[in-house]
């Protein structure tokens, strides 16, 4: 009898977890993981590939979104003219697409590998990104040297400066938080940001002293915390605000810190996956690349696209995300804003996966302590039997029960949690192959980081569509303004103002005459003389007799 009990109690922590059960916790189903997602990266090429084809013909492969619009019939992928020359873009190009795994959840190609060619207006591309002579291009740049080598105006104090400058980086762009901030909207903020920027909240002092040295020195630019705190300073009631935002979301608190990131994660790597709208972006951004550099790459490192607002053609000074977003919508006119499609991704880009491994693996250290203190109570227990009430012991052994029902419930949570957390981070190594990733690359991405690009990507390009479409809408209004004007004159047709100008030189040119005239003159009528006429005429002569 004893010696099953200590095997029971002494059962090893391996055999807890070999066989895994159904994948869900509470709500949130993670029963779409594949078996083979346990397998590390390098694991996967060392399977054997029957194992892998019957994988394959086991689980159905999703087919590939349809396209927004047919495909185009002439792709830009052919390089410049020899005396073209254009601005190029510093991305790093994908000249070749390495094998995916056998065994991959999107598909047995690369997204590059699927994407349909775009058709560009190669004259219009090479005059607004023309770059400009040698000389002026080394002015330009010693003008660049000299306007980075200006000090930036900075008035706060080290550790304050430093609270911000962290903040930031887990915060949208500066320029993108008044916006949100006015509208409450969630989709860009969460509660961890509204209490990142409750800690932002400047001071009328702090204010006063930037704008003092920003008066001082109005070419130098301010410091990235410095200007952090002017922006927020021009939202009026900005504490206000952000405690009533902070008030509506107190209630729903994450009570799942573990499962909801991966959850989250899971879900943005399906919604990028399947999203025509970033396959669209994706491949006009390749063409136009191509273009101006004058190559055949296959694809692009992804942390490219958050550059592009950064590329101004030589012209009109727009950037190259304005002109991508003009394309998308005369290439592709049903395509989304992309911010409000891969929700998930933003959420994503807020977790930090490093410290949910930690979480779960202090988690685990945790129950192994607790079996080992309920052993040592066992042991106590024991030693006490003999001097003990029945009532007592019985006490004791249903308290013993309890708590070892409760550890092996937490022990099976454990294992849904392990084995979720070890799918779900394989099958995002995976999904960085499906864009292309080297192995090499996989290895350096952090989940948070590669979400976090794309999600700021997506809430420029929103910004920027939205504009554009807003340009349209002014100049769809100004011409429906002036088209009333332009009917009143098309309906004076050239024919009945000739007729009318006919008229007026026959009246002007028809002699007075009684046949002609419309209104004769009749000599019959008496006419009477006017006593003014006399007085002004000639004087009368006298007869002389």
């Amino acid at each position: 009898m004893k010696e099953a009990e200590s095997s029971l109690l002494d059962t090893s922590w391996s055999s807890l977890v070999k066989h895994a059960p159904l994948l869900r916790l509470n709500a949130l189903d993670f029963s779409d993981l594949w078996d083979d997602e346990d397998l590390e990266l390098d694991s996967t090429d060392e399977d054997s590939s029957q194992t892998s084809a019957n994988q394959i013909a086991a689980t159905p492969v999703p087919p590939p979104p349809p396209p927004l619009a047919p495909p185009l019939s002439v792709a830009c992928e052919s390089p410049r003219p020899s005396g073209c020359r254009t601005l190029r873009l510093h991305w790093s190009a994908l000249l070749s697409l390495q094998s995916l795994p056998r065994v991959g959840r999107f598909g047995l190609q690369s997204i590059w590998a699927g994407l349909e060619p775009v058709q560009l207006d190669t004259n219009r591309l090479e005059y607004l990104f023309e770059s400009k002579s040698s000389n002026s291009s080394a002015l330009c740049s010693l003008m660049g040297a000299r306007q980075q080598k200006q000090p930036c105006v900075s008035v706060l104090c080290v550790k304050r400066s430093n609270i911000i400058t962290i903040a930031l980086s887990s915060l949208p762009p500066v320029h993108l938080l008044p916006p949100a901030i006015y509208s409450m909207d969630n989709t860009v903020l969460d509660r961890e940001d509204i209490q990142r920027l409750q800690r932002l909240v400047p001071t009328e002092e702090e204010l006063n002293l930037i704008k003092e040295a920003k008066a001082q020195a109005p070419r130098s630019p301010l410091g990235p915390a410095e200007q952090c705190l002017l922006t927020l300073g021009s939202v009026p009631h900005l504490s206000a605000r952000l405690q009533l935002w902070a008030f509506t979301l107190d209630h729903d608190t994450l009570e799942r810190e573990i499962a909801e990131p991966l959850f989250h994660l899971k879900l943005a790597m399906e919604q990028l996956a399947a999203n025509q709208t970033f396959r669209c972006i994706l491949a006009t951004v390749l063409a136009v690349g191509n273009f101006l550099n004058g190559c055949k790459a296959k694809g692009f490192e992804l942390s490219y696209l958050g550059k592009l607002s950064q590329v101004r053609d030589t012209h009109g000074r727009q950037p190259l995300l304005h002109h991508v977003c003009v394309l998308l919508l005369q290439l592709y006119p049903q395509s989304s804003d992309l911010y409000t499609d891969i929700t998930a991704v933003t959420k994503a880009s807020k977790c930090d996966y490093t410290q949910v491994q930690l979480n779960l693996s202090q988690l685990e250290s945790l129950c192994k302590a607790c079996w080992d203190q309920l052993r040592l109570l066992e042991k106590d227990g024991k030693k006490k039997k003999c001097g003990v009430r029945k009532e007592e012991a019985g006490e004791e052994a249903a308290l013993h029960q309890r708590l070892t029902q409760f550890l092996k419930d937490c022990e099976e949570r454990l294992k849904v949690l392990r084995a979720v957390h070890r799918r779900v981070i394989n099958r995002f190594h995976s999904f960085l192959l499906f864009l292309g990733y080297s192995r090499t690359m996989v290895r350096e991405t952090s989940a948070e980081v590669f979400c976090k690009t794309v999600s700021d990507f997506a809430l420029e390009y929103r910004a920027t569509r939205s504009a554009v479409l807003q340009q349209k809408e002014r100049e769809k209004e100004k011409h429906s303004q002036n088209t009333p004007k332009l009917k009143t004159r098309l309906q004076q047709s050239p024919s009945d103002e000739n007729q009318e100008q006919v008229k007026l030189e026959e009246v002007l040119k028809t002699p007075e005459s009684s046949s002609s005239s419309p209104f004769p003159f009749d000599f019959t009528l008496p006419r009477q003389r006017s006593k003014t006429s006399d007085k002004k005429g000639c004087p009368s002569r006298k007869l002389k007799w």
